[in-house]
């Protein structure tokens, strides 16, 4: 069993996407442990517990120093003996320290075909206002393991989406969800999972 630990700071839709799988068997082998969310009353909280699921927000506003914050969130993932940590639209970055410990098992999906549009200050709807200022022709998303830099680490899965006449950054933003965020990230556990998933060189390679 792979024990998830999804993290997340807003509504929570790539959550529901995993959530969804798992309920449908798509994903077997598979648990959500615990949702922990940087900001307090968003709704992916409610959506964990709508589906049983232990839910707990550890901001960084509650803790004095940036030490207390890292030791909050490394106990979570300790305590539920997690596997694999999953950035659910999560927009803090996490701990140097925990990327260590949990090194090439943190997973991020990205709402573009990185690395175009990632790195420091591309997140949420930033990323789709730049992808139409730039009038790119295709953007899409992309799961990526996590290293110490941001949005840098080995791409798993990517998947374009085209853009379109008249697109603007939300209409973009629910399309890349829709059309690629809920299909690559489920698929990305589901391939780790199942063992197929290597890093070589820095570079993905995935058993068929």
């Amino acid at each position: 069993m792979l024990k998830l630990a999804v993290l997340v700071s807003g509504g929570g839709t790539n959550l529901q996407a995993l959530i969804d799988q798992v309920e449908q068997k798509k994903l077997e082998d598979v648990s959500i442990e615990v949702v922990i969310s940087s900001r307090k009353d968003v709704f992916a909280l409610e959506r964990a517990k709508k589906h049983g699921i232990k839910s707990v927000a550890i901001t960084r506003k509650d803790y004095p120093e940036p030490e207390q914050f890292e030791q909050a969130l490394l106990d979570q993932l300790k305590q539920h003996d997690v596997d694999l940590v999953v950035l659910a639209g999560y927009l803090l970055i996490v701990p140097r320290s925990i990327v260590r410990m949990y090194e090439n098992r943190i997973i991020n999906v990205h709402p573009s075909l990185i690395p175009s549009f990632s790195g420091n200050g591309f997140y949420g709807l930033k990323v789709h206002e730049a992808v139409l200022s730039r009038g790119v022709k295709v953007t899409g998303a992309t799961v990526h393991f996590v290293d110490e830099g941001t949005d840098t680490g080995p791409i798993i899965l990517q998947k374009a989406v085209n853009v379109q006449e008249g697109d603007t950054p939300e209409s973009l933003q629910k399309r890349v969800m829709e059309e690629a965020e809920w299909v690559i990230l489920p698929e990305a556990v589901r391939l780790i999972s199942q063992g197929k998933v290597t890093i070589e060189n820095n570079i993905v390679k995935i058993k068929q």
